[in-house]
């Protein structure tokens, strides 16, 4: 069987799709899996390591851009849909399915009018501009959340869970730990988050007489490296600082707590690994998204929430002395957020991809 997966730019919609894929190999290692990206995305760094075939193509955002730069990208989009074309008429997919991003829309849509097979997968409880209108055209509508269903015909639309890449996985064993100290993983999406970040390091002068009991994984993103780096530095605080972490399944089994982003894919990853997060929603996300998706493991009382406007260092090193001084609380909070969680949401996927490809 021959799959295109079409999308990427982030992590956020990348990862999903890695997921996806590995599950299809997993079923069958004779099956062929071809992704579509841009190349600014994240897809040309990650997926070459990883094994798979990248084909990109010339395609990028309207969407808040300005006048001007939206009319170039508008330019853009037929030259999309005909590279688009071309690389599946190659290809040959018995299905294309689109995980977001600036390439999913052209390949997607491409495929529908040569009479393929198609899908999309949403990851948010909102979805993007581009899904909704996808949606009226794909086979199916694979979804996180139950809510979203209200935006996708009903026979169309299937509530999956986010897939997670391998390794995520409450059920497997805790990374063996070298000492008692407490553990944070700070991250903030495959680009990090200034925010984030910044608040971090404020956070780092109200908890002196808790520095030594501490140990900080921080992924920072490209940006913010160096002077995150000498932060901690000067600080004498005993911080591994990385721009992009390549093994975050073993970083989630390493940490106590996490302080990071409420992106769809990082809210499937923190239940699946049944861990606690302080989540700082992105306020900008289309449709405030991100905020919704932390509610539902705030409702649920698996994480805490901190609006970004509220964000402080004074107010972060609070919540994370609480937690220090009562480890008990984290424990039902991950014991909710491994009830929230789905690790079989790829298999799920793919079951579906299956049973079109096999009717038509």
């Amino acid at each position: 069987m021959k799959i295109i997966i079409a999308g990427g730019g982030t992590g956020g919609h990348l990862f999903p799709g890695v997921a996806v894929a590995e599950e299809f190999l997993k079923r069958d290692r004779k099956n062929n899996v071809l992704f579509i990206g841009t190349e600014r995305g994240l897809e040309g760094k990650i997926l070459p390591d990883m094994g798979f075939q990248l084909r990109t193509i010339n395609v990028e955002g309207i969407k808040g851009k300005g006048l001007m730069k939206s009319i170039g990208a508008s330019f853009k989009i037929p030259g999309s849909l005909v590279q688009s074309w071309m690389i599946i008429r190659e290809f040959c997919p018995d299905i294309v399915i689109g995980v977001g991003g600036y390439a999913s829309g052209p390949a997607v849509i491409t495929a529908h009018f040569m009479g393929i097979k198609t899908a999309i997968a949403e990851q948010n409880a909102i979805p993007g501009i581009t899904n909704r209108i996808l949606g009226r055209f794909v086979d199916r509508a694979f979804l996180t959340f139950p809510k979203t269903k209200k935006w996708f015909s009903e026979e169309k639309a299937v509530v999956t869970g986010n897939p997670i890449r391998n390794g995520f996985s409450k059920v497997e064993e805790k990374t063996e730990r070298i000492d008692d100290r407490f553990a944070l993983l700070i991250f903030g999406g495959s680009q990090g988050a200034h925010a984030i970040n910044r608040a971090v390091l404020d956070s780092v002068k109200y908890l002196k007489e808790i520095k030594d009991k501490l140990k900080i994984i921080h992924q920072t993103g490209n940006d913010d490296l160096e002077w995150v780096t000498e932060v901690y530095t000067d600080c004498e605080m005993d911080a591994e600082v990385l721009p992009f972490i390549d093994d975050m399944a073993s970083a989630y089994r390493s940490a106590d707590l996490l302080i990071c982003r409420a992106g769809a894919t990082t809210i499937a990853e923190i239940t699946a690994s049944g861990k606690a997060a302080i989540l700082v929603p992105f306020p900008f996300a289309t449709g405030d998204h991100q905020t919704e998706n932390a509610r539902v493991l705030t409702a649920a009382g698996a994480a805490e929430m901190i609006p970004e406007r509220d964000l402080s260092g004074e107010l972060l090193a609070e919540v994370i002395r609480r937690f220090y001084r009562n480890t008990s609380a984290i424990g039902k909070m991950e014991e909710k957020s491994a009830s929230l969680g789905n690790i079989r949401a790829a298999a799920d996927i793919v079951d579906e991809c299956l049973a079109l490809v096999t009717v038509s």
